[in-house]
């Protein structure tokens, strides 16, 4: 079976799938995308990233409104032409044909492409841990006053070859630092630590994604009675941290095994996850077991 994908809701071979050349999201970037997983072949945390999407839609101008219903239906139908029960899911809207050249209005014709990819077996128990490395390369600004999951990413991607070129260990997930030298969050992750049974993380100033698992993760840390205070942080008080992890909507959250300066050199190790990440990783894989009604696991 070829692998398939949809193209505004119609399954497409993804060896004939196409787009104009004149696709703002290719000329310009103008386009954003959702990437979410399915447990049991339903969505998880749905809700929360069509709202996402919808928001960023907004701020950019484009006529795009999910529907969630359709997009669950979507997903399952794209499932079944993969012969996947459960998948890697992007959603990606992007803004459609147009002139070349800085358009003045909106963008009324969007179009919509939604990708589904295997997900490799796993369980919170048995996680791998990752090496966390500082980049040297700076984390751009936000597109404008939030950043957006939008289609620019060659600062995430010009960020992952210099930690090849730095020799890391295949797997190591690279941290930003601001403008300022403040942590803001990873490649493709945001990025929590626990000192003294706080959990800490940046927050939106510093000018990481808002994340869906990172907000979801800061809801099961509060109904534990665990305070999450977000700030701006200089990168040594990840090094005094009890315990570290980092979160993203596929690989839910991985513990961190050790921190190493941008040279490589080792700042902090922990030998196993800590008490506080091994209980929200069970707490986050029993809530997106239960299923895709996200917004009355934690009433």
């Amino acid at each position: 079976m070829k692998p398939a994908l949809l193209i505004d809701g119609q399954l497409t071979n993804s060896e004939e799938a196409v787009i104009s050349v004149y696709d703002h999201g290719f000329l310009y970037g103008i386009g954003l995308f959702e990437t979410l997983r399915t447990y049991g072949g339903k969505p998880w945390l749905l809700e929360r990233h069509a709202r996402r999407l919808a928001e960023g839609c907004r701020a950019l101008g484009i006529a795009y409104a999910p529907d969630i219903s359709r997009m669950a239906e979507s997903i399952a139908m794209l499932l079944a032409a993969s012969g996947l029960p459960d998948a890697y899911i992007r959603w990606s809207v992007s803004a459609g044909a147009g002139a070349v050249g800085l358009p003045a209005g909106d963008y009324e014709r969007p179009r919509e492409i939604v990708y589904a990819k295997p997900l490799a077996p796993d369980a919170p128990q048995t996680r791998a841990s990752k090496t966390l490395r500082l980049l040297r390369l700076r984390r751009s600004s936000p597109e404008g006053d939030v950043r957006l999951k939008s289609f620019h990413y060659m600062n995430n991607i010009l960020a992952k070859r210099e930690l090849i070129a730095g020799g890391a260990a295949p797997g190591t997930e690279g941290l930003f630092l601001n403008a300022a030298g403040h942590v803001v969050e990873g490649l493709v992750s945001n990025v929590f630590w626990a000192k003294d049974g706080t959990l800490y993380t940046p927050s939106l100033e510093a000018g990481p994604l808002p994340g869906i698992t990172a907000a979801f993760v800061r809801e099961l840390a509060a109904r534990r009675g665990v305070p999450a205070i977000e700030g701006l942080y200089e990168p040594e008080v990840l090094a005094e941290a009890d315990e570290i992890f980092t979160t993203n909507s596929i690989q839910e959250m991985v513990p961190a095994a050790a921190l190493e300066d941008s040279n490589g050199n080792m700042l902090s190790s922990w030998t196993e996850p800590g008490e506080m990440t091994r209980s929200l990783m069970t707490d986050y894989r029993a809530a997106a077991e239960r299923g895709s009604d996200d917004e009355t696991y934690l009433s």
